[in-house]
């Protein structure tokens, strides 16, 4: 039986992050990924800005594939872009992603096993004994960044099936980002055009009770030839936090402890400020310390999210194309300029100003007349 201080279970982004702050303290880490190769499968668009990325302490340059000029937000007879430069918004390759921070948490002292699967953590008087596929471990603290498959076993409400492909294809411009949203088709969410080159991308559609894998096809087959050269299936998480982000000596990190945002699903710099937060917290033996730091970054903003995902959940699409014609021109110009790609909900607040706010109230009044009607 090997005795660490910490063993992470997940080699993701934010269990390596976690296993990097608590290398650097001093501390001897295990990482045990159960895949063959750290950053797959790829389930990530990739998308962050270049400012949150420096924050996480990677260096950019060595895992960027593009940067985003625009985004091309759709409803179903409706649309509107915005420009996405001021905002500094990168296409990261996740793969060079995780390798790199896992080569910072190996180069702490962290020691990385691949092809490793966790099967059970239990807790044996002041220590954590983690069976693994390779042995049992010893170990003072348990960081589960196992993903959606965690969070899952306990709660199944906040879950949407998904879909993403990587895609190549003549109708995927290099600097534009698509979102299209029907609530027909990807109920409570969206489908999406990640491009991480001229003529490929990552092209997804998520939704609730929906059949990903069809409703991708569909998606692609109307908007034209294309090719997929490879296909990912995995359910995601959009109902925020858990509630305790520890307990005792046993630390949740990332997707695990619901640090997606509720909005899109995306995580890596929200899921990666959990890991490099938890790591600190571990060392300096203050886990209050990790769920506090947190919540104060990002509780407000998560908060908003999942009111605005209350929303979405709710309209049809007479509803959305209603909301997407309230919003005033000069309002998207405003929230372009002066937004956050990584809090979004400061760009919504802008755009659903007053100006527009009789527009919008007829829009989800409409929307729950026709609900009441219909049900």
């Amino acid at each position: 039986m090997s005795d660490f201080d910490v063993v992470v279970a997940g080699g993701s982004i934010s269990g390596l992050l976690a296993a990097r702050e608590a290398a650097r303290a001093g501390l001897s880490v295990a990482v045990v990924e159960e895949d063959a190769e750290i950053g797959t499968p790829e389930h990530c668009g990739g998308l962050v800005s270049m400012e949150g990325i420096r924050n996480l302490g990677i260096i950019p340059d060595a895992i960027e594939n593009n940067r985003i000029k625009k985004a091309r937000i759709l409803s179903p007879s409706n649309g509107f872009e915005i420009a996405a430069e001021k905002q500094k918004v990168v296409v990261v390759d996740r793969r060079e992603l995780d390798k790199q921070v896992a080569l910072q948490a190996q180069r702490a002292g962290a020691e990385i096993r691949v092809k490793c699967s966790m099967r059970s953590a239990v807790q044996d008087g002041d220590c954590y004994v983690v069976k693994t596929s390779e042995g049992e471990l010893k170990c003072g603290y348990f960081v589960d960044a196992r993903g959606v498959a965690s969070i899952i076993n306990r709660n199944r409400e906040g879950v949407l099936s998904s879909a993403q492909y990587e895609v190549y294809a003549p109708w995927i411009e290099r600097d534009t980002i698509e979102v299209a949203f029907d609530s027909e088709k990807y109920p409570g969410f969206f489908a999406w055009v990640i491009p991480t080159g001229d003529g490929q991308g990552k092209v997804g559609v998520a939704g609730k009770g929906i059949n990903a894998a069809s409703a991708l096809k569909s998606y692609m087959d109307a908007k034209g030839p294309h090719s997929a050269v490879r296909k990912v299936y995995a359910p995601i998480w959009v109902s925020g936090p858990v509630e305790n982000f520890a307990s005792g000596h046993t630390v949740i990190v990332g997707d695990a402890a619901g640090q997606t945002k509720p909005t899109t699903a995306g995580g890596i710099y929200t899921c990666g400020m959990g890991g490099m937060m938890a790591g600190k917290a571990i060392a300096n033996e203050n886990m209050s310390e990790y769920q506090h730091r947190w919540e104060s970054m990002f509780k407000d903003e998560f908060d908003k999210m999942l009111l605005a995902r209350r929303l979405l959940e709710r309209l049809d699409n007479r509803a959305i194309d209603d909301l997407f014609s309230a919003i005033p021109k000069d309002r998207i110009e405003e929230a372009a300029s002066t937004g956050d790609f990584d809090f979004h909900a400061a760009a919504l607040s802008k755009m659903l100003s007053a100006k527009s706010a009789a527009r919008m109230a007829r829009a989800l009044f409409g929307n729950e007349i026709r609900r009441l009607v219909d049900g």
